[in-house]
């Protein structure tokens, strides 16, 4: 079979999208593949990674089909190849005939006995898509795309505002870049993008997003530390901690470091950044080292403050904590399918110890800013309460006017979640 082959694609994307059902990370089976196949070309890699994210953002909708054409289970491995084929002919409609003929031929290289069966269920599904579309209207996870209770919290929290949620949720998400103020202006790196020819919109956070997405190498000075690639939506994080220089500043969840850089770009501040996994931990220091920043980054349990504190308060602490991260999930499509209801309650648990071991670290008259990337109130705005109703001392600061910021998936941004926090003295 050919690399460079669509059903060579297919069955890479099959393999990436069976490991998920398994219960594995897409990320990490995909830089897995990658370390195996150091030989694949760019345009692999893409059209691998394509297919895969794709069909996981499409899962829902491909598996109510499968359901309504298969009679019984079938291997792990036919069963995914079958997910990534009807993505294809779902996004590439007017490819039919070849989707269909390179899926057979990667079923013969995957599991040769049932070729016959995968040709059989895809011309099914061509000449019965209208019926079939039809029933799918009824199935909530497969006409959002999302799984159904999460469609019914959305819907809850957001009556007016969820559907154009998960509609964003099911795009393709955007490219946008933060401009390194310590190394030019962001009008300086603006007209480059122009006079480049590389269309964008620049937001009210001075965010530059790209109508069309670019590989890193191909922007302006990047290697340089000139720009970085940061979502929109994350950009708020180091306006809304009122950041001024000499402040004594904690990210308590650091990596993988964008918010991170983004402090140390907005104001001179002695920054400690904290993160728990040590291979993330480097790619912190990475980023730092880039862009010409120097803080104290040290791989620690930010709850285990004993470990960690040498006693001096902060005058701003970023908690950026571990949620469930609905809010990216068109990043990461693999999560709308492996999270489950319960797991919310469980990051809301977590969230809730980090917020109290932090709160003593923080100096009378500071500021403590509340991120995260979930869409779940439970994580966000009861969160934030909860935690007020447990501290006397903790008075909540508005956002441009409102109390409190929920970013619901959009063309431009990503889903998240700010709340400030003062510590009164």
């Amino acid at each position: 079979m050919l690399a460079d082959s669509l059903a060579f694609s297919l069955t890479c994307a099959a393999t990436l999208v069976e490991s998920v059902l398994a219960g594995g990370n897409l990320t990490d089976a995909f830089e897995a593949t990658l370390a195996r196949h150091p030989e694949w070309s760019d345009a692999t890699r893409g059209a691998v990674r394509d297919l895969a994210w794709g069909t996981l953002r499409d899962y829902g909708r491909g598996d109510a089909v499968l359901r309504q054409l298969l009679h019984k289970p079938l291997p792990e491995a036919i069963h995914a190849l079958l997910l990534v084929a009807l993505h294809r002919l779902e996004s590439r409609p007017e490819q039919a005939h070849t989707v269909v003929n390179q899926a057979v031929d990667a079923a013969e290289f995957v599991m040769a006995p049932l070729k016959g069966v995968v040709n059989g269920v895809l011309r099914n599904r061509l000449r019965n898509q209208a019926a079939l579309d039809a029933e799918l209207r009824a199935d909530q996870a497969a006409y959002y795309r999302h799984p159904a209770w999460w469609v019914e919290r959305l819907r809850a929290s957001f009556p007016d505002a969820w559907e154009a949620a998960l509609a964003a949720g099911n795009a393709r998400p955007p490219m946008a870049l933060r401009v390194n103020r310590l190394r030019g202006s962001v009008e300086a790196y603006a007209a480059e993008l122009a006079a480049a020819g590389q269309g964008f919109r620049r937001l009210a956070n001075d965010a530059l997003v790209l109508d069309k997405p670019l590989a890193v190498a191909a922007l302006p000075g990047f290697a340089a530390g000139r720009a970085s690639v940061q979502d929109a939506g994350a950009q708020w994080a180091a306006r809304w901690l009122d950041l001024a220089p000499g402040q004594r500043v904690l990210d308590a969840c650091a990596a993988p470091g964008g918010k991170s850089a983004h402090i140390l770009e907005t104001a001179p501040v002695a920054l400690v950044a904290l993160e728990l996994d040590a291979v993330r931990s480097r790619r912190i220091a990475d980023n730092f080292a880039r862009l010409g920043l120097a803080a104290e980054v040290r791989t620690v349990d930010c709850r285990d403050v004993a470990t960690w504190w040498d006693g001096k308060p902060f005058d701003r602490i970023l908690a950026d904590v571990p949620c469930s991260a609905s809010g990216v999930a068109r990043r990461h499509p693999d999560i709308k399918w492996l999270r489950r209801p319960d797991d919310i309650a469980r990051f809301a648990a977590q969230q809730a110890g980090i917020l109290d071991a932090l709160w003593p670290t923080l100096a009378p008259g500071g500021k403590l800013l509340y991120v995260t990337c979930s869409v779940f109130d439970e994580e966000n705005a009861q969160q934030i309460e909860r935690f007020c109703q447990r501290h006397a001392d903790a008075q909540r600061l508005p956002l441009d006017g409102l109390p409190a910021r929920q970013l619901l998936p959009a063309a431009d941004h990503d889903g998240f979640y700010y709340a400030l926090l003062a510590k009164r003295s």
